[in-house]
């Protein structure tokens, strides 16, 4: 033994290096793994100094004195019993050291266990390895119940019945949480079956009428339609875990329309965002927005939406963005007899070529419409209208239609559907039909 000891603060840096079992003021525990990598690095020609200092020991701290004689002790023990005679054995040897004599047959019988006992070793020791590696690999970026699951099959497999710290120390986890990870395992079970059945469930609301849809949604839908409550944490839990997308918003910048001519005329804003004023057929938000389909063709959209009922009033699809699109959705709005306009509706819009056309503001004024404007470069002075279109991105597959009527059919079922069947968080959990009727009675 070195006569060098360590101070407080040599012992504090050497308990640091993942090689050292235990410290203490005047011997050090090497760990067996170390002592098989030191032996292999040796075996290959790296001088005892040299394998300390790479695996991060101070050779100046432990002295050259106590690591030539740990390469002395640990190349004999090789030599003598292999891998096995590297392994710390004082925990468990027993009993006294036989002092007789032994006779041939007891020899020849130990010699034959030991032989079995080296096979046994080399092949665990090949197992191991082989387990390690994919006890590592699998445990990248895996939750702790995830690592104590693999934890738990790998021992089951392979019958390595007490290796629970070993692989627990390996994957760095707690072995008391894997033992409480192995007590929940009944209600961790009855967990899982309960959220496979509220995942059908939701899945039913979430493919409901051929439109994909949030966690506001599902609630509203299983609420409405099936009388099932679920909280919108547990919906969105569950759909979490299942990997069940919604379609997301993409944020756009808002895109300026062309100065408008001289002729053409910008009314004030009369609106301020006051978009809620609870009176139906009042006021009235337009817009029009592109619907690429088939590859390379366009089609354009413009709509009339009810801006406190969300209720769109009219619409109309067109291949060209003339000015014949803002006015057809016009004329559509006031021949629809089921639509009762108020006697002080305005259409507010923003400040696009079509609104400020002269022809058009002559058409509303016709019918006895008035008429507000957002702001120039302010796609927040209108934007319920802007939600509309995105959602409708979102949920319609328009871009897979191959022509222009098949593009209309599926504009016109959503519109059926946004009317009458989507309910809205913020409508009162209604959807916009049943809404304006509830704003009428009230």
């Amino acid at each position: 033994m070195s006569k060098i000891t360590f101070t407080a603060k040599e012992i504090e840096t050497l308990q640091k290096n993942p090689n050292v079992q235990r410290v203490s003021e005047r011997s050090i525990t090497y760990t067996d793994a170390f002592k098989n990598k030191f032996m292999d690095e040796y075996l290959a020609g790296k001088l005892p100094r040299q394998i300390f200092y790479e695996n991060g020991f101070d050779v100046d701290v432990i002295g050259i004195k106590r690591i030539e004689q740990s390469a002395h002790r640990w190349k004999k023990a090789y030599e003598r019993n292999g891998l096995i005679g590297l392994t710390d054995t004082r925990k468990t040897s027993s009993g006294r050291p036989l002092k007789r004599e032994l006779t041939p047959s007891e020899v020849i019988e130990r010699q034959e266990a030991r032989i079995k006992l080296l096979e046994g070793q080399v092949e665990l020791l090949k197992k191991l390895e082989v387990t390690e590696r994919r006890l590592l690999n699998a445990s990248v970026n895996l939750e702790t119940n995830k690592e104590y699951q693999l934890i738990y099959e790998t021992i089951e497999q392979n019958q390595f019945k007490r290796m629970t710290k070993y692989f627990c120390d390996l994957l760095d986890v707690s072995r008391s949480g894997y033992y409480s990870y192995l007590k929940a395992f009944d209600s961790r079970e009855a967990r899982e079956k309960s959220d496979i059945e509220a995942k059908e469930i939701i899945l039913m609301a979430f493919n409901r009428r051929g439109y994909k849809k949030g966690s506001r949604s599902i609630k509203m839908i299983l609420e409405n339609d099936y009388n099932i409550i679920f909280s919108r944490k547990k919906i969105q839990r569950i759909m979490n875990k299942y990997g069940i997308v919604c379609p997301h918003r993409r944020a756009k910048p808002y895109k300026r329309m062309a100065k408008a001519t001289k002729e053409h005329q910008v009314v004030p804003n009369k609106l301020n965002r006051e978009f809620k004023q609870g009176v139906p057929g009042k006021v009235l938000l337009t817009d029009i927005t592109y619907l690429p389909y088939d590859g390379n063709c366009m089609a354009y959209l413009s709509t009339v939406k009810d801006a406190s009922s969300n209720e769109i009033l009219s619409y109309h699809v067109s291949d060209r963005i003339t000015l014949d699109i803002a006015i057809q959705t016009i004329q559509k709005l006031v021949s629809n007899k089921k639509i009762t306009l108020h006697k002080d509706a305005f259409i507010h819009s923003d400040q696009g070529s079509h609104y400020t056309s002269p022809r058009y503001q002559k058409l509303l004024k016709k019918y006895g419409l008035g008429q507000s404007m957002s702001r120039r470069g302010n796609c927040w002075d209108n934007a319920p209208q802007e939600s509309f279109f995105g959602h409708l991105k979102d949920e319609v597959n328009y871009q897979s239609c191959k022509t222009l009527k098949e593009l209309k059919a599926k504009i016109n079922h959503y519109m059926v559907y946004y009317n009458n069947y989507r309910y809205q968080w913020n409508l009162k959990k209604m959807t916009p039909t049943q809404y304006r009727n509830h704003l009428l009675i009230a």
